[in-house]
């Protein structure tokens, strides 16, 4: 009778070793994820669109270039997702932002990736859902393998990159000052952005800190 007993504290404890494995294999997973964003150099202020010929393919299953998206007036790119908290919390902020672009005569794109999660939340058909939930009018992007972030140097969601009507990089960063609590915000950098460019005026900051989830790149 006292081998069941022992039998039962065997497994018990290969059970217990087992969950600290995933657990540690997570943390390495995260840190290792960190490590990366921290890494990750910007685009720097006056650069031209990067890789602005890629075709890629939109949550609605079209073919189109950021060159394609681009206008004379110029070009919004925001960096997002579909479940990170800061994300969530600046929905109607971005809603805000990307009508008050378009209105002002500059091409605007959204773009997800996120590629470690495409076959999760951040899927093709995720981010459909999403983006007709949130009533984008804007292209959804799924960036493959993260080469778009890449390019531009993108780490966290969101963060835009706003180009003057000959592809110059003029703004970039968070779109306000208080992510977290976007009713709290004083300072609209973007909405700010876009109206001194469309003076011919440099903006004032062009660059902030983009505050939010890191993008999800497989590492």
């Amino acid at each position: 009778m006292a081998v069941y007993p022992a039998f039962l504290k065997f497994i018990h404890h290969k059970t217990f070793i087992m969950k600290k494995f995933v657990t540690m294999m997570a943390m390495f997973a995260l840190c290792g994820n960190l490590l990366a964003q921290n890494n990750i150099t910007s685009i720097e202020i006056g650069s031209e669109i990067p890789m602005a010929d890629l075709k890629m393919q939109t949550a609605d299953k079209k073919q189109v270039s950021l060159n394609d998206i681009k206008t004379n007036g110029g070009l919004l790119i925001m960096f997002s997702c579909n479940t990170c908290p800061i994300v969530i919390k600046s929905q109607a902020r971005t809603k805000e932002m990307l009508a008050y672009a378009a209105e002002k005569g500059f091409g605007v794109a959204v773009v997800n990736s996120s590629e470690a999660k495409r076959d999760d939340a951040e899927s093709q058909k995720a981010m459909a859902k999403y983006a007709k939930e949130q009533g984008y009018k804007a292209p959804y992007l799924v960036d493959a393998g993260s080469k778009l972030a890449d390019a531009f140097g993108a780490a966290r969601t969101p963060e835009v990159f706003l180009f003057d009507g000959n592809g110059m990089l003029m703004y970039k960063g968070a779109m306000e000052d208080n992510p977290a609590s976007p009713a709290e915000s004083t300072q609209l950098y973007l909405k700010n952005a876009i109206e001194q460019v469309l003076v011919g005026m440099v903006p004032d900051p062009s660059s902030t800190k983009s505050i939010g989830c890191g993008i999800k790149r497989i590492l």
